[in-house]
């Protein structure tokens, strides 16, 4: 009588996959479909069952900037891992020319810098991706459009067969990696299209929108990259433009995020933060653009709630545990800060 087949698991307590997906939905606001797509991958390398002699997964995340597609992978690494760090990251707005490929797997013997040229790629790096956690690595390509195309056909083998052989001649397994190449790709055409249904009073239904954005997307990646480069991704990911409820649930997360940043600095004289329902409009219609996504919501808190929370701890203005109320000041265009010891406007 044969044995029964005992699947690999790795290593480490990791999440159940409620879990885990419940986190990501928590800290990636407005793109459910993509984390529902992403997360069997993981549970595929939890079971034991991911294909031998590739990757575990092989992912395309396509949409406008600041929807949250690069966050995702962070967002991965840190519930997998315990740390956002925890991912092996290549720019590859670095690799635009085509000799400057040559730095992620290094010279090969006899060529000049051999000996100096230490690769990106290496089986020791993509190792020190994982933790005692998870086994699995991720890894991220950002920006894949903006690179040369011999990264292009340098990243064949490995999404096909899991393996890159470097200018030593080692080989690198990318067995135990999950991939993310994210690209802005007809990222414009996209946002016309948003801008345009929105503007109309009879707007198109939200999943026939979802269609066009996602045929407009794919159409720019096959003008882009080859036939063969494309068959090689399992899910091609197109993230949605934020709308006024995701912003605000973002603005949620990030004021949570903030708290937890004064607990860890300021230890026992911390004190919180309330915004009243006049400040959070005035940073939503300051921080919320069809453009830049997230990211402008991010620039604006630093720039009219983060530092000139800077003021209120150097003058001692709230004392340790008490409640800072924020609100627009006369005049608009900026926010006072009131605690018991007295009150600042921002400049």
């Amino acid at each position: 009588m044969r044995a029964p087949v005992v699947p690999l698991r790795r290593e480490g307590p990791g999440l159940e996959p409620a879990q885990l997906t419940h986190r990501l939905l928590r800290r990636i606001i407005g793109q459910e479909e993509a984390i529902r797509t992403i997360v069997p991958y993981v549970e595929l390398y939890e079971a034991g069952l991911a294909p031998a002699g590739r990757p575990v997964g092989v992912f395309l995340l396509l949409g406008p900037t600041g929807t949250g597609k690069t966050r995702t992978v962070e967002a991965l690494a840190e519930a997998l891992h315990g740390s956002d760090r925890h991912v092996l990251r290549i720019d590859c707005g670095e690799f635009q020319l085509e000799h400057e490929t040559a730095r992620l797997i290094g010279a090969p013997p006899g060529y000049i810098g051999h000996r100096e040229t230490q690769p990106m790629l290496t089986q020791a790096k993509l190792n020190a991706a994982a933790s005692e956690r998870s086994s699995l690595s991720i890894v991220l390509f950002d920006e894949i459009e903006k690179a040369a195309a011999s990264l292009g056909r340098l990243l064949l083998g490995v999404l096909d067969k899991a393996t890159l052989k470097l200018g030593d001649n080692t080989t690198v397994n990318f067995e135990r990696s999950l991939i993310f190449l994210t690209s802005n790709l007809g990222a414009r055409e996209m946002a016309r299209r948003t801008r345009q249904r929105f503007g109309l009073a009879a707007a198109a239904p939200a999943p026939e929108a979802g269609r066009t954005l996602e045929r407009v997307a794919l159409g720019a990646v096959k003008k882009r990259f080859s036939p063969e480069f494309v068959n090689r991704i399992d899910q091609i990911l197109t993230y949605r433009p934020l709308d006024r409820e995701a912003f605000e649930r973002i603005l949620d997360l990030q004021l949570e995020e903030l708290h937890q940043h004064l607990a860890g600095r300021l230890g026992e004289a911390a004190f919180r933060v309330m915004l009243t329902e006049e400040a959070r409009r005035f940073l939503l219609e300051q921080g919320t653009s069809a453009e830049y996504g997230a990211r402008e919501l991010k620039r604006t808190l630093h720039r009219h709630l983060i530092q000139p929370l800077a003021r209120v701890v150097l003058e001692r203005l709230a004392r340790p545990g008490e409640v800072v109320r924020v609100e627009p000041a006369g005049g608009g265009g900026r926010l006072c800060f009131r605690a018991g010891a007295g009150s600042y406007t921002a400049a």
